[in-house]
């Protein structure tokens, strides 16, 4: 029966934590003043515009949510899979195999990290955001609950990306080209009832609308779609991951080559 290693688990764990505290500028003060600059042209800027909201919202406060959520999935898969990368690329990975560390204390560490700093992200965004909007927040353990289970999910995605990786231009590709565009197509800026068709039935096959109207939900109570689908197409993406990285182990596919 294997025993979890929590001290390996926390060596992990602190190691990476404390690599984001030392490019604080890159990891943290950039994609703060990034968000500010959105709640400062849309939220102030065009939100002012608007003096109907959207929904009964008022528009920067609308956005809250998907702005949130715009950075909770770049950091998350950002840090995890750089955090993965590295070790490979430099070729400590070898090391890490080689001691007797599981593939939980492994996940422990390195994910858990990476989600750590998406929460600590989170918060200041949603202390800077008071500044600029007037929100409110009608479920606060909900939104916890869903922003926590949003940037583990992520973050187990980022950790795939980075094994499979290998090269520094394939730690951005799905970033940019994927997860960015879809984000801003999910209803970040615009409740996606106001398309007209096509494109509404189109965007409903967007993963990321169900994310962003989760976490609207939890912030106001209404959202464009339900958020027992929301919740379970998350759950279901988490499940997908673990069992992903679970192969990944097992087989050491691009670990040990």
């Amino acid at each position: 029966m294997t025993v979890f290693n929590a001290r390996s688990a926390w060596t992990i764990y602190k190691q990476e934590l404390l690599r984001a505290f030392r490019t604080a500028m890159q990891s943290i003060l950039a994609p703060v003043l990034t968000t500010t600059l959105y709640f400062v042209v849309f939220g102030a800027a065009i939100g002012s515009q608007m003096s109907g909201g959207v929904g009964g919202v008022n528009y920067g406060a609308f956005i809250v949510p998907g702005l949130l959520l715009l950075t909770i999935l770049g950091e998350s898969v950002s840090n995890a899979s750089f955090g993965i990368y590295m070790p490979r690329f430099t070729g400590a990975i070898y090391e890490l195999l080689s001691a007797p560390v599981g593939v939980a204390e492994t996940l422990v560490g390195f994910v858990g990290a990476a989600a750590t700093k998406s929460l600590i992200l989170a918060a200041i965004i949603l202390v800077t955001a008071t500044f600029f909007v007037d929100y409110s927040i009608a479920h606060p353990f909900y939104a916890f609950l869903f922003i926590l289970l949003i940037s583990a999910s992520f973050s187990l995605f980022g950790f795939i990306l980075g094994i499979w990786a290998d090269s520094f231009e394939k730690l951005t590709i799905v970033p940019l080209l994927i997860l960015t565009p879809l984000t801003f197509l999910g209803g970040t800026f615009y409740s996606i009832q106001t398309l007209p068709e096509p494109w509404q039935s189109a965007a409903m096959a967007n993963p990321v609308v169900y994310l962003v109207n989760g976490l609207r939900w939890t912030f106001y109570g209404t959202s464009d779609v339900a958020i027992g689908l929301s919740l379970g197409l998350t759950l279901l993406f988490l499940a997908l991951c673990v069992g992903g990285i679970t192969w990944i182990f097992r087989t050491g596919w691009r670990l040990r080559t």
